[in-house]
């Protein structure tokens, strides 16, 4: 499955290859510390996303780029994430970004 949403923020792609879900957050700009802050803390283990998928991460990779940051997140055995719950969770993280500055 994969899951494609833009936002007034940033834009993100979720994929899911057998259990393993790839995430790519794309044109996150001025929100790209923020945005890593955020998903450090959810691989230390203090997750603020309103659903239960934390409960079911055994690990977490991040990747930031130039204007993207990739993720791949892998279950505990015998768990499956629900990619609606993992999309619920960056559109609470990306909603708490500043909005990005227009050019003139």
């Amino acid at each position: 499955m994969v899951v494609h949403r833009d936002g007034e923020v940033a834009r993100y792609r979720i994929h899911e290859d057998k259990s393993t879900v790839l995430i790519e957050v794309a044109e996150v700009g001025e929100g790209k510390e923020q945005l890593l802050e955020a998903f450090g803390e959810c691989q230390s283990g203090q997750c603020s996303c309103p659903t239960n998928e934390y409960d079911k991460l055994e690990s977490m990779e991040v990747e930031p780029g130039e204007d993207l940051i990739r993720m791949r997140l892998e279950p505990k055995p015998g768990t499956k994430f629900d990619t609606s719950q993992i999309a619920a969770c960056l559109d609470y993280t990306t909603a708490t970004l500043p909005p990005a500055k227009n050019d003139p």
